[in-house]
């Protein structure tokens, strides 16, 4: 091999070098151009109506009341208020989601403390219907002290309405019983979250950042015209031809002040959109900036290997039976250790694999299972 390697003329070696740059240009040719060069520009302060929001977000006082209290009927405790708590997770989920609860219990949901530093996670739900759901909800609040429910759900006005009603319920609750907490992490119950990743990356920002929101930035997406489609948007309700850059979910981060400035900005918020779309608008109004990192994965389900999940902050549509294989090879008692080298062949072969998963016919669903 080495000897064919020295035998190749310059012509074939410039043949070879354009083919390994095309080659990485496909792989990570987005992800490099979203990173540097399509990050959105710092909202300008002197708008009134941005100036406005955010001082109302910054006068805001949220005070726990018989009301209030009757919106969560199971609330787990408020966070400590002399407590440094770095991050805290929300995560949405459903009350008949029982398995996917469990296997999060059983994986990341158990790290607590990463490099000395605190952090908490809790799900959050809506009401049911269903009586048996009702008690297995109570039962499981009891036993395990992690779970806040409010008195709502998401078939409530239609799917994305009703998600949007929690999305908006979990914040009210984060400024009520955790204001301390650092950072917020809004996730689905499908997602692998690398908690000591995104630890040791907001511990090594400079200073500590206001207005951060950060996920997979969704750019210049277009708004749905057809009526016929669940997330139509009448063009009388929203003219521009852009929609605003946001964080797709199921999972993206969020500092304390934003997650205030986007809870006074949604108050009259009640478009029939996905959520993180309404966050990302809500953020616009309040003069907050998505910032995007590719370590995201976004609404992607990233096919697994232990070296690229050591890198990556999140994977969604990850399965209870992935859950814990992943668990077992990143979780804080053993680790994974990967070098430079490592690491970089294993970004290749998940996102080569990433994209060949989108083929029907070569789509293993055994890789969520």
């Amino acid at each position: 091999m080495k000897l064919c390697l020295l035998r190749l003329h310059n012509h074939q070696w410039c043949f070879l070098l354009c083919n390994i740059i095309l080659f990485h240009a496909l792989l990570f040719g987005g992800d490099i151009v979203e990173e540097f060069l399509l990050q959105s520009s710092p909202a300008a302060y002197s708008d009134r109506l941005v100036l406005e929001l955010r001082e109302r977000a910054r006068k805001l006082e949220l005070s726990e009341s018989i009301n209030t209290s009757l919106l969560f009927p199971i609330n787990t405790e408020a966070c400590h208020p002399q407590q440094d708590l770095l991050i805290l997770t929300i995560i949405l989920t459903s009350p008949g989601n029982t398995s996917q609860r469990e296997a999060l219990r059983n994986s990341w949901v158990k790290q607590t403390l990463v490099n000395h530093i605190t952090l908490r996670t809790v799900f959050f739900t809506g009401s049911s219907a269903l009586g048996e759901e009702i008690e297995m909800i109570r039962l499981e609040s009891v036993k395990f002290g992690d779970i806040v429910q409010f008195k709502g759900g998401v078939s409530r006005g239609g799917l994305m309405r009703g998600h949007w009603e929690r999305v908006k319920m979990a914040l009210r609750w984060v400024l009520l019983y955790c204001s301390q907490a650092r950072f917020i992490i809004l996730a689905e119950d499908s997602v692998y979250l690398n908690l000591p990743a995104l630890s040791s990356y907001l511990l090594g920002l400079r200073t500590h950042p206001d207005d951060l929101y950060l996920g997979r930035v969704i750019h210049r997406a277009a708004p749905e015209r057809d009526p016929d489609k669940p997330s139509y948007l009448p063009y009388q309700v929203y003219s521009d031809k852009f929609l605003p850059d946001y964080c797709s979910g199921p999972a993206f981060l969020l500092s304390q002040d934003v997650v205030r400035k986007i809870y006074v900005a949604g108050e009259d918020v009640s478009l029939t959109l996905p959520s993180d779309i309404l966050i990302g608008l809500c953020a616009k109004r309040a003069g907050v900036v998505a910032t995007h990192s590719a370590r995201f994965s976004g609404n992607r389900h990233i096919r697994y290997n232990p070296c690229c999940y050591n890198f990556l902050f999140s994977s969604a549509g990850v399965g209870p039976g992935l859950m814990g294989v992943v668990w077992r090879d990143l979780g804080a008692e053993k680790g994974h250790s990967c070098g430079l080298l490592q690491t970089y062949y294993s970004l290749v072969v998940c996102k080569a694999m990433t994209y060949l998963d989108k083929l029907p016919f070569l789509n293993n669903k055994n890789q969520r299972d």
